[in-house]
């Protein structure tokens, strides 16, 4: 395995990964990142640089992190994003492998890029759930500017150094954890 296809492992599972908190921003970073070439995307995946691709997501990323304010509507939106991360998470991953084997990047990315999304979109739906239940949601916002700032923070990290971003992903995931783990004790 060369070093090359390693930071292409590590780049796509952290960026599936921050499509676990919020699906269109690190999307949208891929998407910047293609445009201004600071990094190479699958060749398939080369309409994600174009200049429609970086409005839509930019757009989309905007609405998707307000939507996270509304009270109501941040519980539903939680409901769809489990599957939805899971998705972005695969695709993500595989918009980062170059020329590799297409079944090893297909199913890496799928148990990988997607089960991490999905798993993180499952932990930030439930803890959500949990500060509804239990502050009737007037913690709700803090929640969401977190996960917005962690999606921003790993989603960047990532375009930068991918390892550092790791390091990141697993220092934020750690204190959720433990934070829900508070939670339930009280």
């Amino acid at each position: 395995m060369n070093f090359e296809l390693i930071i292409s492992i590590v780049l796509g599972f952290s960026l599936a990964a921050a499509a676990g908190f919020r699906i269109f921003i690190p999307l949208l970073m891929v998407s910047l990142s293609a445009h201004f070439g600071w990094f190479p995307v699958n060749e398939s995946w080369q309409w994600v640089g174009s200049t429609t691709a970086l409005w839509l997501l930019g757009i989309a990323a905007v609405i998707e992190v307000f939507a996270y304010f509304i009270p109501w509507l941040d519980n539903i939106l939680d409901t769809a994003s489990v599957p939805l991360a899971g998705i972005a998470g695969t695709l993500l991953m595989v918009s980062t492998m170059g020329d590799v084997n297409p079944v090893f990047s297909w199913a890496l990315a799928i148990i990988a890029g997607g089960g991490a999304a999905a798993a993180i979109s499952g932990t930030t739906g439930a803890t959500r759930l949990t500060s509804t239940a239990t502050t009737g949601g007037i913690a709700n916002p803090v929640i969401a500017t977190v996960e917005t700032g962690a999606a921003t923070t790993i989603s960047v990290a990532s375009i930068l150094s991918p390892f550092i971003a790791l390091v990141i992903l697993f220092i934020i995931v750690g204190g959720v954890w433990k934070w829900i783990k508070k939670l339930r004790r009280s």
